[in-house]
């Protein structure tokens, strides 16, 4: 069985699409059908209905599947293991991240990690839109929100902490709030999706429903206008941190602080193997991020 065309098959299953797929691994739509045809007389059964449009996995192909994508995972272990663990992970990663985070926090460690790792390159997508990882056959995602397919696995990269801020000129202008109730008499800026903002107070968690004259879909433009004195806002620590070390934007209700659980998670397909080139990623950036992480580390001194 050859393990080429295993990984034409697989990637065949998350496309329905041979020309496609084969595109994907550098083969031309009549190698990459010959290649099918070759991997079902090899197993003696057929594994794909074929159409002029697409492909569909025949009851055998999708019962074939998960063995398939089990001996890729095996197969890249093993030649990782080969040399006592001097294998260097290799061939294409494809990373796709929400595009401030992975132009901020991203981008600019890449160079040392293909400096470590470089027989590997990188595939990446910058998008604030969640993907369909195995459809797009990303071996991992970087979100910042909580993980609802239960397919997938996440490793905690880095907290994502939240404060309440706003620029020294608007609240020189309106004065600060004292009370998370304050922030109804306020401009809001918020992120959409995000304007309920819960606080930690004496007598419990409070909800406060931000409301202002603006609200975008990009978290650096929420910072930028909170920075240009637009509004009082909700920003991650890691879009922000400059900011507040240049004093452009300062912590507000810092008493009340927010209450979430949001973090940075590498997330990747399950399997009972982990790709080589995945866990170098993964465990590259978590070091990389630091603990506390380097975004927070300047702050920790102050009353965040």
């Amino acid at each position: 069985m050859n393990i080429e065309h295993l990984k034409l098959f697989v990637r065949l299953a998350a496309t329905n699409n041979i020309s496609q797929a084969g595109a994907e691994l550098g083969l031309s739509p009549a190698v990459s059908s010959a290649h099918i045809s070759k991997l079902e007389n090899s197993l003696g059964v057929r594994l794909v209905h074929r159409s002029t449009r697409k492909v569909s996995l025949t009851e055998e192909g999708q019962a074939f599947l998960p063995h398939a994508e089990e001996v890729l995972s095996s197969v890249d272990a093993a030649r990782a293991a080969v040399g006592a663990g001097k294998a260097s992970p290799s061939g294409t990663l494809r990373v796709t991240a929400p595009a401030s985070f992975g132009r901020m926090h991203l981008v600019p460690a890449l160079k040392g990690f293909q400096e470590k790792y470089p027989d590997l390159s990188i595939d990446l997508r910058l998008t604030d839109t969640i993907i369909d990882m195995v459809e797009g056959g990303f071996d991992i995602a970087i979100r910042d929100s909580a993980l609802k397919d239960s397919s997938l696995i996440a490793r905690n990269l880095a907290p994502d902490r939240r404060i309440i801020c706003a620029s020294p000129e608007y609240l020189e202008k309106h004065g600060a709030p004292q009370t998370p109730d304050d922030l109804y008499q306020h401009n809001c800026v918020h992120l959409v999706g995000l304007d309920s903002w819960t606080f930690d107070t004496p007598n419990g968690h409070k909800v406060i429903k931000a409301q202002g004259k603006l609200r975008t879909d990009h978290g650096e433009a929420v910072r930028d206008a909170c920075a240009s004195g637009m509004g009082i806002t909700l920003c991650a620590t890691w879009i922000v941190y400059e900011h507040l070390k240049r004093g452009e934007i300062v912590p507000v209700l810092t008493d009340y602080p927010l209450v979430s659980d949001a973090a940075i998670w590498a997330v990747y397909p399950s399997s009972r193997l982990l790709a080589p080139k995945v866990r170098a990623f993964i465990d590259y950036f978590a070091e990389y991020y630091g603990n506390p992480p380097y975004w927070d580390q300047d702050l920790e001194n102050k009353d965040l």
